[in-house]
């Protein structure tokens, strides 16, 4: 077995060269050895800037390398399964931003490719990799809090610049698919099931159409979840978990800091004022380095990736079912087959 994978990334799209590249590139099991552009220069002046040894000019000559195992999508939404389709095709293993896929149909032609060319495809929520994740879906299982019957999200941010590609609905812009993807991810983690139904309102602005506000509500059966994302409210981010005897609260459970701890809050409930409070704190980490390893060392080892198609089904069948029932005003059943 060798000690890392070689990856190649499809585009110099802010969020790999400013974020995911430069943290892959500091894991134990990810080598980050080529990117592409349509444009050449801008992908040697990407691979100039990151030490990456390779530079193509278009995706087509980077996904020919035989020297590549793996690769990095981070182009626009409507992008991500027509490209992760022609990657495992090639015969690369595919780690694709979130949304994978702008609904489900679109994933099921993602488990289908997958099926015939048996590479791994995986969804890069690098939450999923967090420290402070796992840490409370372990202290979920394990009872901390007793019954987990509510998961409460929010997260929002303002932007609403007509030109940013977020704000384009034809590209699958809009805060469901953007930061509300995220909110069902924590309330499927939390619950470790999937919700049965979902009601949603939703809010979209006059000129772009994008959903700039969506509040949501998923029946697990067991319990609820309820959220609200939004593009154009004041920066925000918190994940509480509510349980029969206390609950959780994680404090920026999206965009977690690389240079300080981060935190989660573990409640008895014993009153208003925090009594029975127990802090518990981990170490300055990046989420995205742990999901690069993750991912890699996954690949390396012939085991399951941490977020599989199946998981990606799962999410966009409950994204889906919130889009229907903003149309038709009621619950809508979460339909996965």
């Amino acid at each position: 077995m060798r000690d890392k994978l070689r990856w190649g990334a499809l585009s110099t799209a802010a969020i790999g060269v400013k974020k995911v590249l430069p943290a892959m590139q500091q894991g134990r099991y990810s080598s980050v050895v080529a990117i592409a552009s349509r444009d050449r220069e801008k992908a040697r002046n990407a691979a100039a800037a990151l030490g990456i040894p390779k530079s193509y000019g278009s995706y087509e000559e980077l996904l020919a390398d035989p020297e590549i195992d793996a690769i990095y999508i981070p182009l626009p939404n409507h992008l991500h399964v027509p490209w992760s389709i022609r990657a495992a095709e090639a015969g690369k293993h595919v780690l694709c931003e979130k949304p994978i896929a702008m609904n489900a149909a679109e994933v099921k032609s993602l488990l289908a490719v997958r099926s015939r060319t048996g590479v791994r495809i995986g969804e890069a929520f690098m939450v999923r990799s967090s420290p402070q994740w796992l840490r409370a879906r372990e202290l979920l299982a394990e009872g901390r809090i007793g019954q987990l019957r509510s998961v409460v999200g929010m997260f929002s941010f303002f932007n609403a610049d007509p030109q940013n590609i977020r704000n384009r609905v034809e590209y699958g812009g809009g805060a469901l698919l953007d930061i509300g993807c995220y909110l069902v991810q924590a309330a499927r983690f939390a619950f470790a099931s999937e919700p049965t139904r979902a009601v949603a309102c939703i809010d979209r602005d006059p000129a772009m159409r994008t959903d700039r506000l969506t509040s949501a509500i998923l029946d697990f059966g067991t319990g609820h979840a309820a959220f609200t994302c939004s593009t154009q409210l004041v920066y925000h981010q918190r994940l509480h978990f509510l349980g029969t005897r206390g609950r959780i609260e994680m404090e920026i459970p999206v965009s977690a800091p690389f240079d300080r701890p981060t935190r989660i809050l573990i409640y008895t409930g014993k009153d208003l004022f925090g009594g029975g409070l127990t802090t518990e704190t981990f170490p300055p980490s990046n989420h995205y380095t742990l999901q690069g390893d993750a991912f890699s060392k996954a690949v390396l080892e012939g085991t399951e990736v941490p977020v599989p198609l199946e998981d990606s089904l799962g999410n966009m069948a409950a994204i889906d079912a919130l889009f229907r029932s903003s149309e038709t005003g009621t619950w809508e059943p979460v339909e996965r087959s």
